[in-house]
C-alpha cells in the first residue's frame, strides 16, 4: 500500500555545495549527515513543507548505474506557494529551464529545472494540495 513520499534522493559529485545551495533555496538547513562532521558527507537530509517530508542529497558515486550523469526520469513537483517568484530564484541560483513554466487545467501550473548538479526538481501550483492542507487544518 502506498502512503506518500518519504525520501527524495537527489545525486551530487559535491554534497557540500549541494548541500549548501539546497540550503539557500529552502531556507532551512540539513539536519542529518552520514558520515557524521567533521567527515565529509556522503548523504545529507533535510526536512520541508508541511509534512516535513525528506530530501536526501547522496554522494553521486553512489546512484544507480545508468543515472549517474544524466537528468531525467521521473519528475517529482513540490507545490510553492509563489510558482512565479520561485521561477525566478531558480534561474537566479543557476539552475536550467527543463521545463518551462506551463500552465495546465484547472488551476494547476508546472516548471521543472536542472540543479547546478544534474539532478530534475519540479516546482508546482497545486490547488489540490491545498484543499488537502485545509482540511487537515482548518482554521
Amino acid at each position: 500500500m502506498f502512503r506518500g513520499l518519504a525520501t527524495i534522493s537527489f545525486y551530487a559529485d559535491d554534497v557540500p555545495a549541494a548541500a549548501k545551495w539546497y540550503t539557500e533555496l529552502l531556507a532551512v538547513d540539513p539536519y542529518y549527515a552520514f558520515p557524521p562532521p567533521p567527515a565529509p558527507a556522503a548523504y545529507i537530509e533535510f526536512r520541508v513543507g508541511d509534512d516535513q517530508d525528506e530530501f536526501g542529497i547522496i554522494d553521486r558515486q553512489y546512484a544507480p548505474v545508468g543515472a549517474a550523469n544524466v537528468p531525467g526520469g521521473a519528475v517529482a513537483f513540490w507545490h510553492v506557494d509563489d510558482l512565479a517568484a520561485t521561477v525566478e530564484q531558480l534561474a537566479a541560483m543557476g539552475a536550467t529551464v527543463y521545463e518551462p513554466l506551463t500552465e495546465r487545467e484547472s488551476g494547476f501550473s508546472t516548471a521543472s529545472f536542472i540543479d547546478p548538479f544534474g539532478n530534475v526538481l519540479g516546482i508546482m501550483a497545486n490547488p489540490h494540495y491545498l484543499e488537502i492542507q485545509a482540511r487537515r487544518n482548518p482554521s
